[in-house]
C-alpha cells in the first residue's frame, strides 16, 4: 500500500470534450468545460490550473502551467449510456453493455401509472419528460389542491415523484417512491433510479425543492471495487449521493449533503481530522442538477469557481500518504441542445504531496481505471475492467 487515504471527488457532469462515438448520442461538438469557459469569457480556477487542468484541456482563462503539481489525463467511457449510475458504476469496475431503460419520449405506460395510483392511493399528474423545476411550477398548485403526485422523467433512466413536503408530507412521498421501486423491478419497467423530489412554497414562482431528496437505485449487478475494499476491512466513506448510486453496497459510512459547498466542507473536515485507511468517495451533484440540466453556463461557471476556492482550502491539509483523485462521470454541456447529459471524456487529476506530478497520463478506454488504481493501491483484487495507473504516478 502506497497511500493510506484516497479521496476521489467527482465533479458531476464536468466533461472535457466529445467522445469518438458522440454522434451516436446526438452529442457532436459537446464540451462542457470548454463551452462554459467561453460563455463567461474565461474561468478563474487557479488551484485547478496549478494541478494541470489547463494542460489537460483548452479552457479559456485557465492557462497551461510549466510544471503542473498533479498527474493528469482523460478517460473514455466504455459502457453504453451517459448517465450518473453508468459513469459511477463503470468507475468502480462495472461496465454497462445494455443501456438502462428510459421513457423520455413516451412517458410511463398507463398500466404502470394505474398500478402506482392503486397501490399508493394517490392520483398522478404530469407523466412526461421535463425539467424538475419547470414541472413543479406547471403542476405545483394543482398538486397542493388535489394531492395528486407529480410524476415525471428525463433523458436519464429515472422516475421522479415531486410532492409538497408540508401539504402532501415527506413520509407519504417516501412511501410512494418505495412502492414505485417495487413496481418498476419488472424487466420492461426497470429504470435505474426512483427519486423522491420534495418541494416547499405556496404558489408558482415560490416553489423550491428541498434537500430531502431520496434516491432508490438498482443494486449493482456484480460486486464493485467498493465491495472489495469493504470485504478486506478497509473504510469506504461516501459523501453526497454516492450511497444512493450504489444503493448502499460497499459503503461503510456515509454523509448526505445539501449542496456542493456542504459536500466540500464535509470532505475538508475528513481530510483534516479523520484517521482512516481506505477510500473517501465524494459526489458534487450541483454542477449537473442546478446548472447543466437547466442550461445555465453562468451559474455553472460560478459553481466551478466556488469549488476551486474550496479546493484551495483542502490541498494544504493532504498528507504525504494521501492521494487525491479529481474526476467527473459524464458531460452536461449547458450550451448544447436539449437538457440531457452529453457523451464526453471525463478528466482525472491525481495529486499527492509525495508525487512528482507534471505527467500526462495515457487516455484509458474505460473509467474503470480509477477503480483499478484504488484497488491496486490497497492490494485487493482488481476489477475485471480497467488498468491501474499506480505505477505511472511513481
Amino acid at each position: 500500500m502506497k497511500f493510506k487515504r484516497i479521496f476521489t471527488i467527482v465533479l458531476d457532469s464536468v466533461g472535457v470534450g466529445e467522445l469518438p462515438d458522440a454522434a451516436a448520442y446526438n452529442d457532436l461538438g459537446a464540451d462542457t468545460l470548454g463551452h462554459i469557459a467561453d460563455s463567461v469569457n474565461g474561468l478563474n480556477l487557479p488551484h485547478l490550473a496549478s494541478l494541470g487542468l489547463g494542460n489537460l484541456h483548452s479552457t479559456q482563462g485557465v492557462d497551461p502551467v510549466s510544471k503542473p503539481l498533479a498527474n493528469y489525463g482523460k478517460l473514455a467511457e466504455a459502457s453504453l449510456g451517459k448517465d450518473t449510475m453508468t459513469g459511477h458504476w463503470e468507475m468502480m469496475g462495472l461496465l454497462i453493455d445494455e443501456p438502462f431503460i428510459t421513457f423520455t419520449d413516451t412517458g410511463f405506460p398507463d398500466e404502470l401509472i394505474n398500478e402506482l395510483k392503486e397501490r399508493t392511493g394517490f392520483g398522478v399528474i404530469g407523466n412526461k419528460s421535463a425539467s424538475g423545476t419547470e414541472i413543479i411550477d406547471e403542476f405545483g398548485e394543482q398538486h397542493m389542491k388535489t394531492n395528486e403526485m407529480i410524476v415525471y422523467t428525463s433523458a436519464d433512466s429515472v422516475l421522479q415523484i415531486a410532492a409538497h413536503e408540508e401539504t402532501f408530507g415527506l413520509d407519504n412521498l417516501i412511501k410512494a417512491c418505495e412502492i414505485a421501486r417495487e413496481i418498476m423491478m419488472k424487466p420492461e419497467w426497470k429504470v435505474g433510479r426512483i427519486i423522491a423530489r420534495p418541494f416547499i412554497g405556496s404558489k408558482v414562482g415560490e416553489f423550491k425543492r428541498t434537500s430531502n431528496r431520496k434516491d432508490y437505485a438498482l443494486k449493482p449487478f456484480e460486486p464493485t471495487v467498493l465491495d472489495t475494499l469493504k470485504e478486506n476491512g478497509l473504510d469506504v466513506i461516501a459523501i453526497g449521493k454516492i450511497v444512493d448510486i450504489f444503493d448502499g453496497e460497499g459503503i461503510t459510512s456515509y454523509q448526505k449533503t445539501k449542496s456542493n459547498v456542504d459536500g466540500m466542507e464535509k470532505t475538508i473536515e475528513i481530510v483534516k481530522n479523520k484517521d482512516f485507511t481506505g477510500l473517501c468517495f465524494v459526489n458534487l451533484v450541483d454542477f449537473d442538477a442546478l446548472w447543466g440540466h437547466r442550461r445555465n453556463p453562468q451559474g455553472y461557471a460560478q459553481e466551478l469557481e466556488v469549488f476551486d476556492k474550496q479546493l484551495g482550502e483542502l490541498l494544504p491539509h493532504l498528507k504525504e500518504d494521501d492521494l487525491l483523485i479529481l474526476t467527473s462521470d459524464h458531460g452536461n454541456d449547458p450550451t448544447h441542445h436539449g437538457t440531457d447529459h452529453t457523451r464526453e471524456y471525463i478528466f482525472q487529476i491525481v495529486y499527492s504531496p509525495s508525487l512528482q506530478g507534471n505527467q500526462l497520463l495515457d487516455v484509458a478506454t474505460t473509467f474503470a481505471s480509477i477503480g483499478a488504481t484504488i484497488a491496486d493501491n490497497f492490494g485487493v483484487d482488481l476489477p475485471k475492467h480497467g488498468r491501474s495507473y499506480l505505477k505511472d504516478y511513481q
